[in-house]
């Protein structure tokens, strides 16, 4: 399935991109590089894309297995290469999971089963970074 984005300039470092959904986000360089700091940077991007990927897997896992959550996030770090091309060398997602009864083997199985079958961000990040997950649930 082919999908269209598009990228255009708004001016100094500043891009805005489009998806093929039709939404779009400010993207922007730091000072450093001539940014003005209007949005977010791209490798910012590719990191909470994971994170939003990871994140929707593992809700729609945990409804499907009945279990009563209120809140989730997903705190996310990455290690990036000194060298250019700097790209992720090592990234962790911790999961929170705030609930009432919410049962530690649903929250470990809808993790695995986000990172290594549905999570497409996953997948892609981890051909060159090396990805680890914790989790933590929460009593509501």
């Amino acid at each position: 399935m082919t999908r269209k984005a598009r990228v255009k300039w708004a001016g100094d470092m500043t891009f805005i991109g489009e998806s093929p959904s039709g939404h779009a986000v400010v993207m922007d360089s730091g000072s450093a590089d001539g940014g003005r700091d209007h949005g977010i940077r791209p490798m910012e991007m590719l990191l909470l894309g994971m994170g939003g990927c990871a994140s929707i897997d593992v809700m729609l896992i945990l409804k499907k297995a009945r279990q009563n959550v209120v809140d989730a996030w997903v705190e996310l770090e990455g290690e990036r290469a000194d060298d250019h091309p700097r790209y992720f060398t090592k990234i962790h997602a911790h999961f929170v999971i705030k609930g009432t009864d919410v049962a530690d083997h649903h929250v470990e199985r809808a993790i695995e089963l986000s990172q290594e079958k549905y999570c497409s961000a996953s997948v892609q990040l981890g051909a060159l970074a090396k990805i680890t997950t914790s989790y933590e649930i929460i009593n509501a």
